[in-house]
């Protein structure tokens, strides 16, 4: 539990698993690969950071909102894994950024999902990337990140 000791002692928490908002699972394994379906910025199927990076929001609000998927993320590995020491290595991560037609910067925006897993799990935590500018995401969510992660048996 060296990872949840972790974060909490940043001042996160785990937030529930939310239910699939759609046809689909929140996870799946594949081998020792653990593929999860995009989690957006929300607590308790509450979209919390909504918004469009470069009109409404700046890129600190945008990271804030990456770090909300990035605790949803955390929430269903627990809930598959039952425990997040069992997360060997992020990766794949691809962020898509809810954000204006002019702006570049989604790489920075995803930062703030990709400083949270590393300050959780070291260079481990760091994931082959890519990340995508957009017009709309789910329920106006600023984010929506999925993830591949490698786990141990």
């Amino acid at each position: 539990m060296k990872v949840e000791k972790k974060l909490q002692e940043l001042g996160f928490e785990i937030p529930e698993v939310a239910a699939p908002a759609g046809v689909y699972v929140l996870a799946r394994r594949v081998g020792n690969l653990l593929y999860l379906a995009g989690q957006t910025a929300h607590v308790n199927g509450e979209v919390k950071v909504k918004g469009v990076v470069g009109k409404d929001l700046t890129i600190e609000e945008g990271q804030e909102g990456a770090r909300l998927s990035a605790l949803n993320i955390l929430s269903v590995l627990k809930s598959e894994l039952g425990d997040l020491d069992r997360v060997k290595q992020f990766v794949q991560m691809i962020g898509y950024v809810r954000c204006t037609d002019d702006f570049g910067n989604y790489t920075g925006v995803v930062d703030g999902a990709s400083i949270l897993f590393q300050e959780l799990y070291g260079e481990t935590g760091l994931a082959a990337r890519m990340t995508i500018g957009t017009n709309e995401l789910p329920g106006g969510s600023v984010t929506e990140i999925m993830t591949v992660v490698e786990v141990e048996d």
